[in-house]
């Protein structure tokens, strides 16, 4: 038996032989493959736009940097993710604070977020963004957020990094209705993938716009945006100070080709889900708990015990490596130095202390997923 992980991506043929069609193209980046990724994306989730840049990190850069997040704002979050979340508020030079989370989604709780909106308000200390992340592909109470929102007047920003093919409510997740932007991410590890990438979805051609311009150098060639008259088709203008955070061609071309698959992984993670919540649901794990009101995309298995550690190492050593998913953000040691503490957000702390990601991935075999059950059930007998 090889090593089981938690997750592992799938390249097919069609997906080798669309990378090569790139190679033997005249464009290996800025050519047309990424915006046919892009306009792909879009049509899937149901957005208007889609602006497709080099990381997920990349993606969170821009829309908030779009939405005009800068020193002095805040952006509140959930402690229950990866750091990116959080880091790219402060590559805008503004403050980031954490919202508690839902003890049966592991999501952030729009309760503790409306709790702690009326505090900030009486203290005139109201977010600018807050940004919720659809952990392991079940998405957040979207709804409820929004008229939050619009109450306090805060822009949201969607983390779905998690969360391409989930759907809230019959929709996709990405189509933006209950947002101003929604970010997937295409690490290998994820759903679909483009080696590295990430992804901004919009319903605002003005948001589109500025994150077009902040991933490409601020630079526009489109005299409608030229702040004087262009000297010649050559001309170029650098309105701003933008990055380069461009997804190649390349690596856009694995995308479009693994997009045609999306469906089809999304169906065999939910088998998987289906077959651990059937065999590992008379052990003393607390399984992953599903609102009704949406399909998760399942991009993660999370189970909580308070035995994870010896489980980890009992499976560990029978080459299953489960993962972790998080560590809570506010305890990591670069932001306690901003003042965060153990005990600030106790539902995430206690089920970090508790949680673990069980192998789900689309090639996982049904003989290995027999064998992580079997395994798990032997841990507690």
């Amino acid at each position: 038996m090889n090593n089981i992980s938690y997750g592992r991506h799938y390249i097919s043929e069609d997906d080798i032989n669309s990378v090569l069609s790139t190679l033997r193209s005249d464009f290996l980046t800025q050519g047309p493959v990424l915006s046919n990724f892009e306009k792909a994306v879009g049509e899937i989730v149901s957005s208007k736009y889609a602006v497709a840049v080099n990381s997920a990190t990349s993606a969170l850069h821009i829309a908030y940097l779009s939405l005009g997040l800068g020193p002095g704002d805040t952006l509140w979050t959930s402690p229950n993710t990866f750091v990116a979340t959080s880091n790219a508020a402060l590559f805008c030079g503004a403050n980031v604070d954490f919202v508690d989370i839902d003890e049966r989604t592991y999501n952030l709780c729009p309760h503790k977020l409306e709790e702690k909106l009326i505090l900030a308000k009486d203290k005139g200390s109201l977010p600018k963004v807050v940004v919720p992340v659809h952990f392991s592909g079940q998405p957040c109470d979207m709804e409820k957020i929004h008229k939050l929102s619009q109450e306090y007047g805060f822009k949201i920003v969607e983390d779905a990094s998690h969360a391409i093919g989930a759907r809230y409510k019959d929709k996709p997740v990405g189509n933006c209705e209950f947002s101003d932007i929604t970010v997937f991410s295409f690490h290998p590890v994820k759903i679909v993938t483009t080696g590295e990438g990430g992804i901004a979805t919009t319903n605002s051609s003005e948001l589109s716009d500025k994150m077009k311009l902040i991933s490409n150098h601020y630079i526009t060639r489109d005299e409608a945006q030229m702040v004087s008259s262009p000297d010649g088709p050559w001309t170029y203008e650098q309105l701003g100070l933008g990055y380069n955070f461009r997804l190649p061609d390349i690596l856009a071309s694995l995308g479009l080709s693994q997009l045609k698959s999306l469906e089809k992984f999304i169906q065999k993670r939910n088998e998987v889900a289906a077959f651990y919540n059937e065999s590992l649901n008379q052990t003393p794990l607390n399984l992953p708990y599903q609102i009704e009101e949406s399909a998760s995309s399942f991009h993660l298995y999370v189970v909580t015990n308070e035995d994870r550690l010896k489980l980890f190492h009992f499976l560990r050593e029978r080459k299953i490596t489960p993962g972790v998913h998080y560590i809570p953000v506010h305890l990591q040691p670069f932001y306690k130095k901003k003042g965060f503490k153990k005990g600030d957000f106790p539902v995430s702390e206690s089920f970090y202390n508790s949680c673990l990601s069980l192998p789900i991935y689309y090639g996982l075999s049904e003989e290995e997923m027999k064998y992580v059950s079997r395994n798990i059930i032997e841990f507690f007998k």
